[in-house]
Formats: structure tokens, sequence, C-alpha cells
């Protein structure tokens, strides 16, 4: 018997809990390992944390043989200078 979409459906079956189809777990049933999580959480990854004084960069300002690319916006050395128009400066990779 079909029924339509504005009609509700009706159980089959009235009687004892409703149950997952088979092979698909249900997730109001799924027990979780306390065992596992806590285990878990003691694995270190590596490169996790890092020391302070790898975390310290020195930033330097543009130097008088580099320029910033108006397309690509990387700091380049004057030898990869393709063209400059209206005072933007392009990179050779930019330039087509």
């Amino acid at each position: 018997m079909t029924t339509g979409h504005h009609r509700p459906r009706t159980a089959r079956h009235t009687s004892g809990p409703a149950t997952a189809p088979q092979g698909h777990a249900s997730r109001a049933n799924a027990v979780i390992d306390l065992a596992e999580s806590e285990l878990a959480e003691s694995y270190e990854l590596p490169g996790g944390d890092l020391p302070p004084d790898e975390l310290a960069l020195e930033i330097l300002a543009e130097q008088l043989d580099e320029f910033t690319c108006g397309s690509c916006f990387l700091v380049r050395h004057r030898s990869q200078l393709a063209k400059e128009k209206n005072g933007v400066k392009y990179c050779k990779d930019c330039e087509g």
C-alpha cells in the first residue's frame, strides 16, 4: 500500500522497541569506550608543541634591491622585474 507525502506513516509493528535497519548503527545505542578516549588523549603528535624560540621570526622591510609585485604581491629581487606600468611593478611570473 502506498501513502502520499501528506499522510502520516503508520508503524507496522506497534509492540517492541524500534530498531535500526540492519547494517546501520543507531546513535542512540552507541557506547563510548572511555579507556580508548583516555588513551587517545595521551598520544603526542610530532610537531604538536613548538618551543617559543622556534616561533620567533625576524621581519625585514623591503630592501633597496627588492620590489613587491603588483599582481601576486610577493617581494621579489629586482632581477625578477619584468615590467613596470603606471608605477606598478610586475615579476616575470606574472608578466603574461
